[in-house]
């Protein structure tokens, strides 16, 4: 390969990052905010063109003789495939480069049945979904996955993760390649709800937190516009944080007084039936509250205080501007939300406080899918995967 191929390659994708944004521009705007010669710009718009990454769109405003061309970014060009897994679900979509879901499919699936059924579904569920909307793997950039434990995020393997047995160190991205020959990105699911947030509601915040609270309780960082996974892909793992008042309460981690063993839907339904009220699952609890058990709703307001407790230390430490809450406790609405705000506002310094949002999350059920799918976009239209495409094709 030649040098000047290499250049022209990463010329164009320099090109196609300013256009990434969805802002029509003409090429001599792109020439002014590249610096390049207009003659340049030109080879790279046809470069675009040809990929079928940008499209003509309206003619800009002519300010004498015939109107420029305007280009943008083309949605259609490619799809991704995201899932997100769940302790007890699983979710596939197809989604556009600009991460619009295009179509999806949720199933019950229990994570601990092991990677090669649970992956097997969402294979089959990925290819089915494409030949529904008239694709063909072929279409397919990337493939994002969300999984409910901690990830190597360079390697896409899971590692020790407490409620999937099996999976620990098994290669997913390889497995799925062999049935979907496509680049596989693998993170934690609450980390994709973070991106899936962000992208949907707060996509010009620089520092943000996803709180999931659902079978168990994390974290997304977003900080810097960056997300933090950490060393070993855990920053974030608030639910195996200790809490004063659970000191004797066992978590299935193996440790004592957990966040998780005192505050997530499975805990807060166990301590309603130690009161003698019938509730087994996260989902009880929620039914409970939004029949205005006020037992429930209590159990509820205190799960949000202990877990305010430990984001008091997670606001000085993060300092930031929002924090989302969502996983599938959230649906009880302001009461969780209330607590986390009751502990939060009291123990942190004003100046921590003064700009902090704690808001139930705007994406919901949807921010895993969005995120996976916002991880699979930005790997498939990153400067690197770009220039290589240029220089295949």
């Amino acid at each position: 390969m030649t040098t000047d191929a290499v250049q022209t390659g990463s010329g164009v994708s320099q090109l196609f990052q300013l256009l990434r944004d969805g802002v029509p521009r003409t090429r001599a705007e792109l020439a002014k905010s590249t610096g390049l010669a207009r003659s340049t710009v030109a080879v790279r718009v046809d470069e675009l063109m040809r990929m079928g990454l940008i499209t003509p769109v309206a003619e800009a405003a002519s300010t004498g003789g015939r109107p420029p061309s305007q280009f943008a970014i083309n949605p259609a060009a490619k799809v991704v495939v995201a899932a997100d897994v769940g302790a007890s679900h699983a979710t596939v979509a197809i989604s556009d480069l600009a991460g619009t879901v295009l179509a999806e499919k949720t199933t019950d699936l229990d994570v601990a049945l092991g990677p090669v059924p649970v992956l097997t579904w969402l294979v089959e569920g990925a290819l089915q979904l494409l030949t529904d909307s008239g694709r063909t793997s072929g279409d397919v950039a990337a493939m994002g996955i969300g999984v409910p434990g901690p990830v190597e995020h360079s390697t896409g393997q899971p590692v020790n993760p407490p409620i999937m047995p099996g999976w620990d160190r098994f290669d997913i991205p390889a497995w799925v390649y062999q049935h979907l020959p496509v680049p596989v990105l693998v993170d934690n699911d609450v980390n994709i709800s973070a991106l899936g947030e962000r992208a949907t509601a707060w996509p010009a915040v620089e520092h943000l937190m996803f709180v999931k609270v659902a079978t168990g309780i994390g974290t997304g960082i977003i900080s810097d516009s960056r997300l933090l996974r950490g060393a070993q892909g855990i920053a974030g793992d608030i639910g195996h944080v200790q809490v004063a008042r659970g000191a004797d309460i066992p978590c299935q981690c193996g440790n004592r007084g957990c966040l998780e063993a005192l505050a997530s839907g499975p805990a807060i339904a166990r301590a309603l039936r130690a009161q003698g009220i019938e509730a087994h699952t996260g989902s009880d609890v929620v039914d409970l509250v939004k029949r205005g058990n006020v037992d429930a709703i209590q159990a509820v307001r205190q799960a949000g205080r202990d877990i305010g407790e430990v984001l008091t230390t997670c606001v000085s430490v993060m300092n930031p501007s929002v924090i989302a809450v969502g996983g599938s406790m959230a649906r009880v609405g302001e009461h969780l939300i209330a607590g986390v705000r009751e502990v939060v506002y009291t123990r942190s310094t004003p100046l921590a406080t003064e700009y902090l949002s704690i808001v139930q999350s705007v994406a919901a059920e949807q921010a895993a899918v969005i995120g996976a799918s916002m991880l699979a976009i930005e790997h498939a239209l990153s400067p690197e995967s770009l220039t290589a495409a240029f220089l295949s094709a």
